[in-house]
């Protein structure tokens, strides 16, 4: 029997204002042109990407890691869609050395959905681009209320794709077809989408803050490590209000993180991050205590019992003046938690409030998320600038073109800075 054509997009793509109607989005359940093979050895990389290379205009471009189960990020396939080419798989695993596929995606745009998600790993790979078109981005600048990939194609193209396989372990081999088929629509219509959202951008005159966050999304460096990652533990509380305590998580978490890496293994599920709180609080002082407690009870807590009671040992034998202090230390440039301002610094505190309410005033006029209009961490900035001044008696330029200067100095992109200087001026005087 022959498979049923794939549905075709809506002929007049939807908008924010006027999405396609629910009752007429159709389900879009297989790739147009077939599953294609996946491209697993160098042979068929050096064919894929002499197509790709031949093939014209952007580039739809989405990775898939194995969060939740391998230690890192890596990309474990890469789908990619270009005109004249379709749809190609990529395993980086077994398709080996990447500079000709590197040598076809550098020059194109590429087309991705939050791509902030993706570009790392593929940046890992060696695959890189100076043109990006992002269609979750475009989505909130354009202030859609769903922005998630499945959304934005029904509400624009009034196709429903399948999203069952999210968080798969993408390390599988061989990859299920089901799977195959859910990452291949993930790039099938991500060049139509993005076509109806670069005319909807042109239309309401946001084309150009497209364009500024989109260079600023490929120019801005990952975000540095933050020290002491092993406070952020989740719910860590009770393991942090006394320094020997958190010397306990700190030894614990080193050791797990130490551990997984090796075994490539996603830290919670070599200890569970419960288990590296309760030895914290509780502080055992021998093996026997530490393999009574129920959280190291499992299987895989058992096997490597030995490495957490010397972690634990480490940290009930240092000295005093080597105990990590309850509170983390602020790294270079970094600010206090907003939470502590009132108490702290309250003309910080009544700064940040000024300037939210400026930022989420002139956001609703526009109708996008207050955080697309100006980043938290410039709103948080600003307000710092000035409250600190206030609290040393100093005075800040809060004028238009002062206000203006320094959301530059924190990074604000000339379009948001256009839009929200004056709203912030007001607020701030």
């Amino acid at each position: 029997m022959t498979a049923a054509p794939a549905p075709s997009p809506a002929a007049v793509p939807g908008t924010t204002d006027r999405p396609v109607p629910a009752d007429a989005v159709v389900a879009y359940q297989r790739p147009a042109e077939g599953l294609p093979a996946v491209t697993d050895t160098p042979a068929a990389l050096a064919r894929q990407a002499a197509a790709l290379a031949a093939g014209t205009g952007p580039i739809a471009v989405d990775a898939e890691r194995a969060s939740g189960f391998r230690y890192g990020q890596d990309a474990y396939l890469v789908q990619l869609r270009r005109a004249g080419a379709g749809t190609v798989l990529v395993d980086p695993q077994g398709a080996g050395e990447l500079s000709a596929l590197a040598a076809a995606l550098d020059g194109p745009e590429w087309v991705l959905h939050a791509a902030d998600q993706d570009l790392p790993c593929l940046t890992a790979l060696g695959l890189s681009t100076e043109r990006l078109f992002d269609t979750e981005l475009a989505a909130r600048l354009l202030g859609r209320e769903h922005v998630g990939l499945g959304a934005v194609i029904e509400e624009t193209l009034g196709l429903r794709l399948a999203k069952d396989h999210a968080a798969a372990d993408w390390s599988t081999r061989p990859l299920p077809e089901s799977w195959l088929v859910y990452a291949a629509l993930d790039v099938e219509l991500l060049l139509p989408l993005r076509d109806a959202l670069a005319e909807e951008l042109h239309a309401a005159g946001r084309a150009e803050w497209a364009a500024e966050e989109f260079a600023y999304e490929l120019a801005h460096p990952a975000r540095a490590p933050r020290p002491d990652p092993w406070r952020r533990t989740p719910r860590s509380g009770p393991a942090l209000r006394s320094p020997r305590s958190a010397a306990v998580l700190r030894e614990l978490w080193i050791a797990r993180e130490e551990l997984a890496r090796q075994l490539d293994v996603t830290p919670s599920k070599v200890l569970p991050h419960r288990a590296l709180v309760a030895a914290a609080v509780i502080r055992p002082t021998s093996p026997r205590r530490l393999a009574g407690l129920r959280e190291f009870s499992s299987r895989t807590a058992r096997q490597h019992q030995e490495l957490w009671w010397r972690a634990v040992e480490r940290a009930l034998e240092l000295p005093e003046d080597q105990l990590p202090p309850v509170h983390a230390p602020l790294a270079p440039g970094e600010l206090p938690q907003p939470r502590s301002w009132p108490r702290h610094h309250p003309e910080s505190a009544a700064a940040l409030e000024r300037v939210r309410g400026g930022v989420r005033e002139r956001a609703e006029q526009l109708r996008i998320p207050h955080e697309v209009l100006l980043g938290t961490d410039a709103q948080r900035r600003l307000a710092w600038e000035v409250g600190e001044a206030e609290a040393a008696g100093r005075r800040v330029d809060v004028s238009v073109a002062g206000v203006s200067a320094l959301l530059a100095s924190f990074d604000a992109r000339p379009w948001q800075i256009e839009q929200v200087a004056r709203s912030l001026a007001t607020a701030l005087h």
